[in-house]
């Protein structure tokens, strides 16, 4: 007969105590990601930001300080990044479909957010939750600019012109080629599928030539 497994209230109540007491320690995020502007500084890490990012955070927002002043916290709104107005052509922007605001920050402006993601003019099908929401390079999309941001097309993706060689051959070109060079090759081997052929003068002499040295010439 099996021996019945004696259930340990105390210890069991110990380890959900313990637990709720490592949860309730947690830094929350208005403390983690707090920042003195005149140090550059996180007071909970210590970390000190990268030079680069300076001018960003004296100029620009996090999100959520634009959602803290905003009617439903700017739920149905488009919100955009500093950094892929400068880096993309089509437009890349979040819409907002929720939000949670930590109300225990000093104002509100700490939380998490979800929204539908458009990058580089794809719009994505689910709803994720928005990252990075603590940068200082949001801005917001004013209205008149909605319209145009939702109807831009995307660039259409560019033709595929070389792909890998089978493994046997690729292992035979890196042979061949550490055997001449003695070095290993730098990048990957690609198979061009198109071969581009210069159409001139030479190019056709050199066919008529071959050809007269196959058949020959007419009597």
């Amino acid at each position: 007969m099996a021996k019945k497994k004696r259930l340990r209230l105390i210890a069991e109540m110990a380890r959900k105590i313990r637990a709720y007491r490592e949860l309730k320690s947690r830094p929350r995020e208005s403390q983690k990601y707090a920042m003195d502007y005149e140090t550059m500084r996180r007071p909970h890490t210590g970390k000190m930001l990268p030079v680069l990012a300076w001018q960003d955070v004296r100029r620009e927002s996090r999100l959520f300080s634009l959602l803290a002043g905003m009617r439903m916290f700017g739920v149905g709104r488009l919100f955009t990044r500093k950094s892929w107005l400068e880096d993309h052509t089509e437009p890349s922007y979040w819409q907002i479909t929720k939000v949670k605001v930590d109300y225990t920050s000093e104002n509100m402006d700490h939380g998490k957010a979800w929204g539908v993601l458009t990058y580089k003019g794809k719009q994505e099908s689910e709803v994720k939750e928005l990252d990075k929401v603590m940068y200082h390079d949001w801005r917001l999309v004013p209205k008149h600019m909605e319209q145009q941001f939702k109807d831009a097309q995307p660039l259409p993706e560019p033709p595929v012109r070389y792909v890998a060689y089978p493994p046997l051959l690729r292992a035979m070109l890196l042979a061949q080629h550490k055997k001449t060079s003695g070095s290993v090759m730098a990048d990957e081997p690609a198979m061009p599928l198109q071969r581009d052929v210069l159409l001139n003068k030479d190019y056709f002499r050199r066919q008529e030539q071959e050809t007269q040295r196959t058949e020959g010439t007419p009597v």
